[in-house]
């Protein structure tokens, strides 16, 4: 990273990408907290991360739990062992730290919808003093956070992926679309006035 600042916006403003160069630069560590993860390049960048030797941990929010078209089970499938923090009613932490020195957060959710379809913000700040307010934060989330309940990591082949460019890796399950309940058609419903 060139400044101590970046920031993207979107749609489309370069936010996936730039995470994952930045995903692909780390050397130690990655700590992930995420409300939403959806992002099949992301989650490859994470995937290419960990076969480097590079420390991956993730916490996610409960919707990750039962939602259909999230990460969590390649993630778990991969070896990676998430944890769910079930403690809160959303945890709505949109948060990477890379090596103990850079922040990667904002209203950015690790989604395709946040890429190309949401108004959102993502900013890259370089200072190891904030990184380690926010890794603090994240070991305090971690300790209540648990793996899915009845679930335990499956362990898989570590399938050899191409090294994470700018342009992320790609991994053998697309994104799946899915239109949120909010966005979803509903009969629109009469105003009445008492």
């Amino acid at each position: 990273m060139s400044a101590p600042v970046q920031v993207y916006f979107s749609p489309p403003g370069g936010a996936t990408a730039a995470i994952c160069a930045a995903i692909g630069a780390a050397q130690k560590t990655i700590l992930v907290q995420a409300y939403a993860f959806t992002s099949t390049p992301i989650a490859a960048a994470l995937l290419n991360a960990f076969h480097r030797g590079v420390s991956v941990s993730i916490i996610l929010d409960r919707s990750n739990a039962v939602g259909k078209y999230t990460e969590l089970t390649f993630f778990r499938n991969a070896g990676l062992s998430p944890l769910v923090d079930f403690a809160h009613a959303i945890a709505h932490n949109k948060v990477m730290i890379i090596d103990a020195a850079l922040v990667i957060t904002g209203s950015f959710n690790f989604t395709f919808a946040a890429e190309s379809h949401n108004a959102e913000n993502c900013i890259f700040i370089a200072d190891p003093a904030l990184a380690e307010l926010y890794t603090g934060n994240w070991h305090v989330h971690a300790a209540h956070s648990s793996l899915v309940p009845g679930s335990a990591p499956v362990p898989a082949p570590r399938p050899s992926l191409s090294p994470a460019p700018a342009s992320c890796g790609t991994l053998s399950h697309p994104p799946a679309p899915v239109s949120p309940p909010c966005l979803r058609s509903q009969p629109a419903q009469p105003l009445t006035r008492r």
